[in-house]
């Protein structure tokens, strides 16, 4: 089976990251974390809470990462998956996580994208012209990078799929493992 990759770093969304992770090990992938740095991460976990306007974030797992994205080759990988969190707010001014993202965008792999992770995106010019949807308080971020916002939980344009929320991550990852086994945009 192919590999797949999953960037993220600290304060990545626990369900985010881990959900991909398992779901596409039980399909058979090889899948690795990359981070900026190759080190133990701590992973966050979003959630409502009474009288906020917004979520509240806590402490969750930490997990290791497998590679820093300076060491990824992204030729080795079919498939991308990048998680929400605080995480992109900072992966996003990393010269190395722009690299790997621009490849699969570039030669149509498939991506799966969810919540936070467009402010990620959008700055790298990669949402363009795409339909997606994300975390509706980043949809700003979007149409500041040309894309079109779609307030759905899923949003499949092409070879991309996007998920609002840690909710919609069944049919989110469903669809990315469909594009996966399609091998239409996976030829590594």
């Amino acid at each position: 089976m192919p590999k797949v990759l999953i960037t993220t770093g600290d304060a990545g969304e626990v369900l985010e990251v881990l959900h991909p992770y398992w779901r596409l090990q039980e399909e058979g992938h090889e899948v690795h974390i990359a981070a900026p740095s190759r080190k133990r991460l701590q992973l966050v976990a979003h959630d409502g809470a009474a009288g906020f306007d917004t979520f509240t974030e806590k402490p969750a797992h930490t997990w290791p990462g497998d590679a820093a994205f300076g060491e990824i080759d992204p030729a080795d990988y079919a498939g991308l998956v990048v998680p929400g969190g605080r995480a992109p707010e900072y992966l996003r001014l990393d010269e190395d996580f722009r690299r790997i993202v621009r490849h699969f965008f570039d030669r149509d792999k498939p991506v799966a994208h969810i919540s936070h992770a467009a402010v990620a995106l959008a700055p790298l010019g990669v949402l363009a012209g795409r339909r997606t949807t994300c975390w509706p308080a980043c949809a700003p971020d979007v149409q500041a990078g040309a894309g079109t916002f779609v307030d759905e939980p899923v949003v499949l344009d092409g070879a991309m799929v996007s998920a609002q929320a840690w909710h919609a991550q069944a049919p989110w990852m469903r669809h990315f493992v469909e594009l996966l086994r399609s091998g239409v945009h996976a030829a590594v």
